[in-house]
């Protein structure tokens, strides 16, 4: 067992001498904003003179961030909390916080299926978990703290605070936008993370910077619809393409990513800017949810199988090789057959390079869980044959590719056999090659030789 947490005011002033008080550990469910978030975390941690644990069982401070996109990792985060109970009858000292877009929602409920835990903190109010921290080491008192900034009119009035200070590393996310104003009838993102709101351009371009000054050298872009970026500034608006332009300026970046795009606000000036900008990579990950007008209607998707092929259009005609990954939800409210076959005919017809694709989970609080449901067999086998729809295309689109070369950015060797290095292409396609270790952070030129599943086996 690790040993008793230091008290409060064990460590100076951060501009002296720091003082380890104690190990954090971050447990993280969802989505890349979830990691960012997750990242922040463990920063003020560290700010506070927190080390990283091995192992969450052993740390004085444990988070867990949270989701509630689907039901599954709700589940996750609940059992979890469960396994912690008897480490913390066991040392009480140690403090327990959960955050994210759980938290947010079922905060009351957290606390009373979990008594062991210490505090609840919302997903706007990462910034406050240093202080959380220090009160409940000095009070020994549950906190909750929940409150989501306000957009008043179309103005921004308050985004989160970050911290921006963090090591450097080859690849990073930086969140550009926060909350979501779309409404799909199947999202509790709105009520878990507030209304849209984009942070100042200029302290996007300045974490950018110094990202680059570490070291960085990709950045992704983080929203829930990151192409509507910059319509409610204070500064004016500031279109998403715009801001890609800016940052491509920034020395050091070698490449921009971003997620996700939301189709109605996908304009020609974003294409032009895939096509123009070295800078941005030729991948778009656009979630289509559904090939059926019917089913995107209601699910208040607000675009057309049809308008949604005029971009998949348009980026393919300005750049042949780009790479497009999207999104796809099965077994909507009401889906019929007929409905899933048109979802079916779509992937036929788009041929994404890869798709998520999952099975609808209702979310209490969202008009689709007041819908009638699909029967979990029905949706069940849908999604497998989905699977295996998109999964035959996934790997013809692979075979096609053996031969051509790719500039890929090495991340170094790959998890389960260190003998081959790994890394993405400019159009998002993982590649796995032999190669010396100290190619890591270096863009190189890779043939395919080898096409699988999830990607291909190629040589410098």
């Amino acid at each position: 067992m690790a040993s008793s947490l230091l008290r409060p005011g064990s460590l100076p002033n951060l501009s002296g001498t720091k003082t380890v008080r104690g190990t954090y550990f971050v447990q993280t469910w969802g989505c890349q904003m979830n990691e960012e978030d997750s990242e922040q975390m463990g920063l003020y941690l560290q700010s506070l003179g927190f080390v990283k644990a091995s192992s969450p069982f052993e740390a004085h401070v444990v988070l867990l961030n949270t989701c509630s996109v689907r039901k599954k990792p709700e589940d996750k985060a609940f059992s979890f909390l469960g396994e912690l109970r008897p480490f913390k009858a066991a040392r009480p000292d140690m403090v327990i916080g959960v955050a994210g877009c759980m938290a947010q929602l079922r905060a009351d409920e957290i606390k009373r299926r979990n008594p062991h835990v210490d505090f609840v903190v919302g997903t706007a109010q990462v910034a406050s978990i240093p202080g959380l921290v220090e009160e409940v080491l000095q009070k020994r008192r549950f906190i909750k703290r929940m409150e989501l900034p306000e957009r008043k009119g179309a103005v921004v009035t308050e985004v989160p605070q970050r911290h921006v200070e963090r090591g450097g590393k080859l690849k990073a996310f930086v969140p550009i936008q926060y909350g979501c104003d779309k409404f799909c009838t199947f999202c509790i993102v709105p009520t878990t993370r507030g209304r849209e709101r984009s942070r100042p351009t200029e302290h996007i371009v300045e974490e950018v910077r110094r990202l680059a000054e570490l070291g960085t050298k990709e950045v992704t872009l983080l929203g829930q619809t990151v192409n509507s970026y910059g319509k409610n500034l204070a500064e004016g608006r500031v279109p998403f393409s715009q801001l890609l332009r800016l940052l491509a300026g920034v020395p050091g970046i070698e490449r921009l990513r971003y997620t996700s795009p939301y189709p109605r606000d996908f304009k020609d000036d974003l294409i032009e800017a895939i096509r123009d900008v070295p800078q941005v990579m030729e991948h778009c990950h656009m979630p289509l949810q559904a090939g059926d007008d019917g089913l995107l209607s209601r699910m208040k998707r607000v675009y057309t199988v049809e308008s949604f092929a005029q971009i998949v259009n348009g980026l393919r005609e300005a750049v042949p090789w780009i790479g497009l990954t999207t999104d796809i939800i099965v077994g909507f409210p009401g889906e019929t057959d007929s409905e899933f076959q048109a979802t079916l005919a779509a992937m036929e017809r788009f041929r994404f390079d890869g798709a998520f694709m999952f099975r609808y989970s209702p979310r209490p609080g969202t008009p689709a869980a007041e819908m009638t449901q699909v029967a979990t067999r029905v949706s069940g086998l849908r999604l497998e044959k989905l699977i295996e729809t998109q999964h035959r295309i996934q790997l013809e689109k692979n075979e096609a590719l053996v031969g051509q070369e790719f500039e890929v950015l090495v991340e170094g060797p790959t998890p389960k056999n260190p003998s081959l290095l790994q890394g993405y292409s400019r159009c998002f396609r993982m590649l796995h090659f032999p190669g010396d270790s100290g190619l890591k952070g270096s863009l190189v030129t890779v043939r395919a030789t080898e096409p699988h599943l999830w990607g291909l086996v190629g040589t410098v």
